[in-house]
């Protein structure tokens, strides 16, 4: 039975050099050009990875090795089985991580795909709301916050894709302050969070954001 040990950022990483390395083949004829960019494939994709055994590893490093497009969907299609999915999680569980908002609109958890998710996030059309679920150290992590379309495009925090952006503001609660005293904090986020999902390579400006702004 496959051990699952590819979380979906590193999945999209794997994805990326893949593309870049088809590309190359394709425009670039000089042998010590490809060998390189073989070698920095197969590095990028190891360094994303902390901790390997060295199967995974052996299993990870054979896309230097492929010459055409076949060999390039067969290998993504063989990662499949050891993809990690997002931790199960309930309604019950989403609704407690927003306890003041009861008419809480969540999305059908069963037509989601969640070897592909890296966060779950949903807009509420009706308030102009986004609503984010995030897993960290074993719990999960709700945050919401207004959001405003600019229709414009400029790079998304969390998946530094070039794409339509919103404003997202999240108020959020200074430490020893008033009880009614809040502080706002807002940052750009792709509007399309399926896109977001496929393009994010990196958690690291998720979770700094999440963090700054949790409950």
């Amino acid at each position: 039975m496959s051990t699952p040990f590819i979380r979906n950022h590193q999945y999209n990483i794997i994805t990326k050099q893949a593309e870049f390395l088809q590309k190359t083949l394709r425009t670039v004829a000089d042998r010590r050009v490809l060998e390189t960019v073989r070698y920095r494939a197969a590095t990028n994709i190891i360094e994303a990875f902390p901790g390997l055994t060295k199967d995974q590893q052996r299993m990870l490093e054979q896309i230097s090795t492929f010459e055409t497009a076949f060999d390039f969907q067969r290998y993504l299609s063989a990662l499949e089985p050891y993809l990690e999915p997002y931790p199960p999680i309930t309604l019950k569980q989403i609704q407690k991580l927003f306890p003041k908002n009861k008419k809480l609109k969540i999305p059908d958890l069963g037509s989601i795909d969640f070897r592909y998710v890296t966060y779950l996030s949903w807009v509420d059309i009706a308030t102009n709301k986004l609503f984010i679920v995030y897993p960290f150290e074993g719990q999960f992590i709700g945050i919401e916050g207004r959001i405003t379309p600019t229709h414009k495009k400029g790079y998304c925090l969390f998946c530094n894709r070039h794409q339509e952006l919103a404003f997202l503001t999240v108020k959020t609660k200074p430490a020893n302050a008033l009880p009614d005293h809040y502080s706002s904090i807002g940052q750009y986020v792709c509007m399309e969070n399926q896109g977001c999902n496929q393009s994010i390579t990196d958690t690291a400006a998720l979770e700094k954001f999440i963090l700054s702004v949790r409950k």
